[in-house]
């Protein structure tokens, strides 16, 4: 059981130093749910991003509150 956890915890670690190196932690001036969401797509992918997985969401919409 550790060990899948240690594989889960590395695979993670290698997505999120992926979408630093695509400078996604350091564009503060845009956060919108679409570059959370690339965000996040981009840390589950993990070492694939390093195979070519270039994962982007491009819109998003959030529901909106009842009148």
């Amino acid at each position: 059981m550790r060990i899948v956890v240690v594989i889960v915890l590395v695979w993670l670690i290698v997505g999120a130093v992926a979408a630093g190196q695509r400078g996604y932690f350091s564009n503060t001036s845009e956060t919108s749910c679409a570059s959370a969401g690339t965000i996040a797509v981009t840390v589950i992918a993990g070492p694939l991003n390093y195979l070519g997985v270039n994962p982007k969401i491009s819109n998003c919409t959030l529901p909106q509150p009842s009148p």
